[in-house]
């Protein structure tokens, strides 16, 4: 990780700020307690660097640039793919869809970006539960943000944040009828999550079950 060269999203400057002073109050807490034994002293100083570097990979937006073409249907986040099935859509498009879906780990970026380009015709958040993300029922019963883009074909794809068992905390910045464009950011997801994007039945897909993803660069399918 590149301190130096990385950019920090603004949902994580206040977790980091009082991560920094609730580890140094911690750090001077140890200090106080060691009487003076600096390989306590040392081995806090340690820690504490670590879980702060850890917060701070966890907040960084790396520098991208945009895969393909408009047909090409771009991953919305970094991760591995970890399902592709058709489903039927029941929020609304009402059809059946093959959806892919991508986890992402702690340790993964945690931006969300616009699959395709388009016009924003649905969006809704939904409170639910806490199931680990991977869990089948995470798509339907979690904690989740709904939201559906329509290109200029009239091809509408449906994309899914997902909170986990530890991401608990959704953020996306679009409205109805706003215009967006691939590979944008649309979202953060904090601490450990999972995308879906639900594409047309004839769609070509060119992820597989297993791959890892680069948000707004990776290519996971083609529209028709």
């Amino acid at each position: 990780m590149n301190l130096i060269d990385m950019k920090i999203h603004k949902e994580g400057s206040k977790i980091i700020l009082f991560t920094f002073l609730l580890l140094a109050a911690l750090n001077l807490l140890v200090f106080w307690l060691s009487d003076g034994h600096k390989i306590w002293l040392s081995t806090a100083l340690v820690v504490t660097f670590v879980l702060f570097l850890l917060v701070v990979q966890f907040f960084r937006v790396p520098r991208r640039r945009p895969g393909g073409e408009e047909i090409d249907v771009l991953s919305p986040a970094d991760g591995k793919v970890v399902a592709i099935e058709e489903v039927q859509e029941g929020e609304y498009l009402k059809d059946k869809r093959i959806q892919v879906s991508i986890f992402m780990s702690p340790l993964n970026v945690h931006v969300n970006y616009n699959p395709i380009s388009g016009i924003v015709r649905y969006v809704k958040y939904h409170p639910g539960l806490f199931l680990v993300a991977w869990h089948p029922k995470s798509s339907t019963d979690n904690e989740r943000t709904t939201i559906v883009v329509e290109n200029s074909k009239g091809q509408q794809v449906l994309y899914r944040q997902i909170a986990g068992a530890v991401a608990r905390r959704i953020v996306h910045y679009l409205k109805e009828g706003m215009q967006v464009k691939r590979a944008n950011e649309f979202g953060f997801i904090k601490f450990g999550s999972r995308v879906d994007v639900l594409l047309p039945v004839d769609s070509e897909i060119v992820a597989k079950i297993g791959d890892k993803t680069r948000g707004s660069e990776t290519i996971i399918a083609r529209l028709k």
